[in-house]
């Protein structure tokens, strides 16, 4: 029953904001500057997202020099030279010129925590408000949104801004709505819901409206890049402007990673877990599986170490590690198991390049630039059997395998097992196979088909 108070209630909310902040925006038409604005609200998460901002506002800088670059942020300790030194140190990007900053102080009104139900809308809605105080402090001619934040769009073009967007995920997707269909448990479909029909049943409703809602907000961008075919399929679906949707692969750093050797130290073989620490990675499973295999291991083989290194954004991400550690102890493999937090690029490329495989457990990851990064630097990737990592990374190349797909706790012990046991240089004829695959999502790939795909909208700017 309390479904059907809240979709009305949603949808009066939403109008009323769109229509309260219609004045507002279109007196800001009138002050817009000749500028680049880069809606990215975490600029610490330390994850591909991030990534991709960095190298965006580089491929821009060489695109369109005299063009400013600002990023709408709400950490509130960020400064020019600190992202810009930020972009070096985790990511390897030196962007031409330091980027102004927008400080934001709404964030809150994103943040999962402050919507313990109907979390999606919530966040959608607080995404409006927060990029209403983004655009009232700095209104620029393009408004470009990394962080997935589609509901800001309309109210971006009644500033009268172009907006452009790069889109990892989808927020919502057929996938999720045949999982709640089917009422299979996830980490965004719990088992209190799961187990009910009739809350399955009003959770299906939310999920069919809120994708209507989805496409609606998504038609106003001017051009929208995908980073894979499946999200590229997703969005097409949903948002109906398929001639402005251009897939771009995200950046990975293929040409610093392939610098390493192929060799790797025989006496402890090394499996590496890159992936910030949030409930969709699902850390758990690969723990699971790294104990399976460590009990089935065979005594005449070493036994194996798990690296995990990944970023925490905020409180839950820090208890999520907690719980990773308290885990390793039940399973009695915490002394084969080391966790890294927000390392330095420098120090990732050492773990890389120290890894014989590297493992990845996400159900649809939309691309999985952690994948590509284990192949470029010539450790064996063990991936999720779906998606990105299915549809566009684990594939033959040349006819060779360059890695493994898996879904269960099983598959992946069974996986780790293949490639500790491998003879060297069968390793060896993967790991190269895997690494030429890697060159083709190169960060030269990015800055190229980036160029190409918002040069029609920067070319017709306002003078």
């Amino acid at each position: 029953m309390g479904i059907w108070f809240i979709v009305p209630a949603v949808v009066a909310a939403f109008c009323a904001v769109i229509l309260g902040l219609l004045l507002r925006a279109v007196g800001g038409r009138k002050s817009r500057k000749r500028a680049v604005g880069f809606f990215h609200p975490y600029t610490n998460d330390g994850g591909g997202g991030e990534r991709v901002l960095w190298c965006a506002v580089r491929a821009i800088q060489e695109e369109i020099p005299d063009l400013d670059c600002l990023v709408y942020t709400g950490d509130h300790d960020a400064t020019p030279q600190s992202l810009a030194a930020r972009a070096v140190d985790r990511f390897g990007v030196t962007l031409l010129s330091p980027v102004k900053v927008v400080h934001l102080y709404k964030r809150k009104w994103i943040e999962e925590t402050t919507y313990p139900h109907f979390t999606m809308i919530g966040q959608s809605l607080g995404s409006m408000y927060l990029a209403w105080e983004a655009l009232c402090k700095f209104t620029p001619l393009y408004y470009f949104d990394t962080s997935g934040y589609a509901f800001t769009y309309p109210l971006a073009r009644l500033f009268g801004c172009k907006v452009i967007c790069y889109t990892h995920y989808p927020t919502i997707s057929t996938d999720m709505l045949s999982r709640v269909s089917q009422r299979r448990l996830m980490y965004n479909n719990d088992a209190s819901i799961a187990k009910s029909v009739w809350l399955s049943r009003c959770k299906l409703i939310y999920y069919t409206f809120f994708s209507w809602l989805y496409g609606i907000v998504g038609s106003y961008t001017h051009l929208a890049m995908v980073n894979s075919s499946w999200t590229k399929s997703h969005i097409e679906k949903l948002w109906g402007v398929s001639p402005c949707i251009k897939r771009v692969y995200p950046p990975c750093d293929t040409s610093g990673l392939q610098v390493l050797p192929l060799k790797r130290p025989a006496e402890i073989p090394v499996i590496i877990s890159v992936a910030q620490f949030r409930p969709e990675k699902a850390h758990g499973l690969q723990l699971e599986a790294f104990s399976v295999a460590v009990k089935r291991l065979d005594s005449s083989l070493p036994k194996p170490r798990l690296q995990f290194v990944g970023s925490c954004r905020n409180k839950s991400d820090e208890e999520r590690l907690q719980m990773l550690k308290d885990k390793a102890i039940e399973l009695n493999v915490n002394e084969q198991v080391k966790f890294h937090k927000n390392v330095t690029y420098r120090d990732l490329v050492g773990l890389l390049g120290a890894a014989v495989a590297g493992i990845h457990s996400m159900t649809d990851e939309h691309f999985g630039i952690s994948v590509v990064e284990y192949m470029a630097a010539g450790a064996i990737p063990i991936a999720h059997n779906s998606a990105g990592p299915k549809m566009d990374i684990v594939l033959d190349e040349d006819g060779e395998q360059t890695g493994f797909l898996a879904c269960t706790v099983e598959e992946y012990a069974d996986a780790i097992l293949r490639v500790i046991g491998m003879p060297e240089t069968e390793r060896l004829t993967m790991a190269a196979a895997a690494r030429r695959r890697a060159t083709r999502f190169s960060e030269q790939r990015f800055y190229d088909d980036f160029k190409d795909a918002v040069r029609p909208i920067l070319s017709h700017r306002s003078r």
